[in-house]
């Protein structure tokens, strides 16, 4: 296994033979050919600035993030924001929550609570 995620949707990449030698920058031929797009880094940008305007230690729904991006079309930025987040995550910036306890980002199913990542 290798620590390498992928830079379009943010899950861990599973060691191939195909990647011997070079490292994978993206986990499937979707990511590759959806890549990053503004809107996903907009989404990045509103998940940031609505953990800054909250307490130490509080939490965000992805949607809230949808929601200041996209306030008509937010249901359909949703995984869009879950993209947004593990991206972030594999960046050290945010955490990933579940019933309050972090979990792996690439395995996390049902819904999700994002907060900054704890440093130290």
């Amino acid at each position: 296994m290798t620590d390498a995620t992928c830079a379009s949707c943010g899950r861990r990449i599973e060691a191939r033979r195909s990647h011997r030698g070079t490292p994978a920058k993206y986990c499937s031929k979707a990511c590759r050919t959806r890549r990053v797009r503004p809107i996903d880094r907009a989404l990045e940008e509103a998940i940031l600035a609505l953990l800054d305007e909250r307490a130490h230690g509080a939490t965000l729904c992805p949607s809230e993030a949808a929601r200041r991006v996209d306030e008509d079309g937010w249901q359909d930025r949703m995984e869009d924001a879950r993209r947004a987040a593990r991206r972030l995550v594999a960046a050290g910036r945010v955490e990933i929550t579940q019933k309050g306890r972090v979990v792996d980002p690439s395995t996390a199913k049902g819904p999700i609570r994002i907060r900054k990542a704890h440093v130290g």
